[in-house]
């Protein structure tokens, strides 16, 4: 940029001292000042350069005296260059500024860029997850899609059993079955269903679980993590497993994936008049879920809570009913309904005396109890709603209570009307349940006791195992236990407690306490005081569990004691494998599952018995009794938390041994639980 400046001034001067003399106006020379500037480098920078050029157009003599040329340059020259200067610092500025901006837009860019290619990596990890998942995985969501057929009257039975056995006997291949399969219409997954043939049926079974819980979408009590627990480890083992549940208001939809509603109502007999449902199905851990809504009884599953209101028996017997009707009309034949509790008990009654012959004749009945406490007794005249004969049933061999034998008893007609009966117990035996756990069912039980069989719960050995849990400091396994070191200082360090090697660390995470049990723990905590223990203390979700934590921490005071007032999850997993004990309030703990957590990583697990023993789980020793009670009673069943710390203290050789063989047990879903239950359906399928 060229800047010229020309000025004309008219400068005074001071009469001369002789009269003689002449003046004039003297005009200023014309100046034009020149200033370059170009571009500079990448940073931003200029490079100038300035040229002044003085022309004197008059040539008049100027006398040195007057006027002092050198003065006068150098004060424009100095007005000028500081006039510019001042301004290539604002250009620099702005440049500066242009290009700060410049960099903010370019950061701006390559976050987006980054997120876009996160995104993309997401969608290409979730293709390559759908497209690998397990073929037991696809196979119910195609059996499910199949329902919807039939349900909206594309294919009758016959073509939906048929098409069931193809997808059942995997005559389609794993290239076949596949997200972009499945995402299909119905038409269109229809045509390339019907191109298959179809072939002889493998050994696995097809087991239908009628229930009213599943984890993670809606979670009560330890029906839920059963339910999904044991499904999964079926689906691992080659068994084709569905499940169906009601839609209540309070499902956790997040966990549900591709949830669909049939476009096509289902319909179900109840009250002497036939009621529609809506039919949804999505997929939860790999299984294949049914949920059934009801249009005209919309309020049944419209609640806040699953359970404890005023109409539960009839809330649960129409979702029975409307269950059974689901599954004959989509046309399923599977080889076992699997029920449980007293909630879908009445299933029993329903199947054979109804549902029996409409296509189910080769299907079996198995009915999961977890415990006899809650049983449901009902005027028998209720019977008749879902369908069925009150004066037919109301007799001491089928549903009339034995005790109260004018109501009727939906527990005790789902032990009369199932083919097998599995009573949850991790500890007790069939012979003690049958005597002295059976609330008042000891006549029923006793004479189906061959129906009867007992298995323990299992634990998620995916999400609990100290070789690859992401929640710990450092791994470990019972080959390697150098990890189980570094996460006990962890554990002391984020609680504030001092690192003391020769100090036994003793975790307690329970439910809910009763008062007695509160009383009972406080005892056995002061007398360990004496020993160098510390202990550590976290309550549940249940806010009964709080309070208790609450009333603990009120007596026990001191600084190696520490309470968590709130469940943490991260957590959790740090203090069963930081510490060395874990109190557990029971044995069978099939909410928590702590004996079974604490011996996967390595903790010893005690109960929290009083003086008496009373509180002190002792399991039948007969052929009857799980590996799990036979194992426990073996080595920490009949050990007090004095008598732990003494092994630990004067035995520590033998104590870690005890510890390594614990850790190399499974007592996962996957081990005796399905075992059991696989035995049981084999026999089903023989009746």
């Amino acid at each position: 940029m060229e800047i010229s400046i020309n000025a004309a001034i008219l400068c005074p001067l001071p009469f001369p001292k002789s009269n003689t003399a002449r003046w004039k106006p003297f005009k200023a020379p014309s100046l034009r000042f020149r200033f370059l500037r170009k571009n500079g480098d990448a940073n931003g920078l200029f490079r100038a350069h300035s040229k002044l050029e003085v022309e004197d157009h008059d040539n008049a003599e100027m006398p040195q005296e007057n006027f002092k040329e050198s003065d006068f340059e150098s004060e424009v020259k100095h007005n000028h260059i500081w006039q510019l200067f001042k301004e290539a610092q604002q250009n620099i500025l702005y440049l500066n500024n242009q290009r700060l901006l410049a960099v903010e837009e370019l950061n701006r860019a390559n976050q987006e860029k980054q997120l876009l290619l996160d995104r993309i990596e997401q969608l290409e990890a979730e293709k390559r997850a759908g497209v690998g998942k397990d073929k037991q995985s696809l196979c119910c969501e195609l059996l499910l899609r199949i329902d919807s057929m039939v349900l909206t009257g594309m294919i009758n039975t016959a073509e939906a059993s048929n098409l069931r056995k193809a997808v059942m006997d995997y005559k389609i291949s794993v290239a076949d079955i596949s997200l972009d399969n499945v995402q299909k219409s119905d038409a269109e997954l229809l045509s390339e269903l019907r191109h298959f043939s179809y072939g002889s049926k493998k050994s696995g079974f097809h087991i239908i679980h009628i229930c009213t819980e599943m984890a993670p979408v809606v979670e009560v009590g330890s029906l839920a993590s059963y339910v999904t627990g044991l499904s999964c480890a079926l689906l691992r083992a080659g068994h084709l497993v569905e499940v169906i549940l009601p839609k209540y208001a309070c499902l956790n939809l997040s966990e549900i994936q591709g949830l669909r509603e049939i476009e096509a109502e289902s319909y179900s007999y109840f009250d002497g008049q036939l009621h529609g449902n809506k039919i949804w199905t999505g997929v939860v851990n790999g299984i294949g879920v049914t949920f059934i809504q009801p249009l005209y009884y919309s309020s049944f599953f419209n609640r806040e809570k699953v359970y404890g209101y005023s109409d539960d028996f009839e809330r649960f017997s129409y979702f029975s009913r409307a269950s059974l009707d689901y599954i004959t009309k989509s046309g399923k034949q599977p080889d076992v309904l699997h029920i449980h509790n007293w909630e879908t008990a009445i299933v029993g009654p329903l199947f054979w005396d109804i549902f029996v012959k409409q296509g189910l004749g080769d299907t079996r009945i198995l009915l999961t109890c977890h415990g006899f406490d809650s049983q449901c007794l009902e005027q028998p005249d209720k019977l008749a709603l879902c369908g069925l004969d009150p004066s037919r049933l109301h007799r001491p061999d089928r549903l009339q209570d034995n005790a109260k034998t004018h109501l009727v008893n939906i527990l005790k007609g789902g032990v009369v009307y199932s083919n097998k009966v599995a009573i949850v117990s991790s500890m007790n035996s069939k012979n003690r349940i049958i005597h002295s756990l059976n609330h008042g069912l000891e006549p029923t039980l006793s004479i189906h006791s061959d129906k009867l069989l007992v298995t323990p719960c299992g634990f998620d050995n995916s999400t609990w195992d100290p070789s690859k849990d992401k929640f710990l400091p450092q791994n470990y396994s019972e080959d390697d236990l150098k990890g189980k070191a570094v996460c006990r200082v962890a554990l002391q360090q984020r609680l504030g407690l001092s690192e003391n090697s020769s100090t036994v660390l003793v975790g307690c995470i329970f439910s809910e306490l009763s008062d007695f049990e509160v009383d009972n723990l406080k005892a056995v905590v002061w007398n360990a005081t004496r020993n160098s223990v510390q202990f550590i203390f976290m309550g549940s979700k249940m806010p009964s569990a709080n309070r208790a934590l609450e009333s603990l921490q009120k007596a026990l005071q001191g600084e190696n004691m520490r309470f968590m007032n709130k469940y943490d999850e991260a957590l959790s997993h740090l203090i069963i494998a930081g510490s060395d004990i874990i109190l557990c309030q029971s044995f069978h703990d099939p909410l928590l599952q702590m004996p079974l957590k604490a011996l996967k990583y390595g903790a010893a697990p005690i109960a929290v018995a009083s003086n008496e023993n009373r509180f002190r789980p002792v399991a039948d020793h007969d052929q009857e009794a799980t590996k799990f009670s036979q194992f426990i009673s073996s080595t920490f069943g009949n050990m007090s938390l004095s008598e732990a710390l003494n092994e630990i203290k004067y035995n520590p050789s033998k104590w870690k041994q005890s510890m390594v063989t614990s850790m190399a047990m499974d007592f996962s879903w996957d081990a005796e639980c399905c075992d059991i239950h696989v035995s049981a359906y084999t026999v089903l399928k023989s009746l």
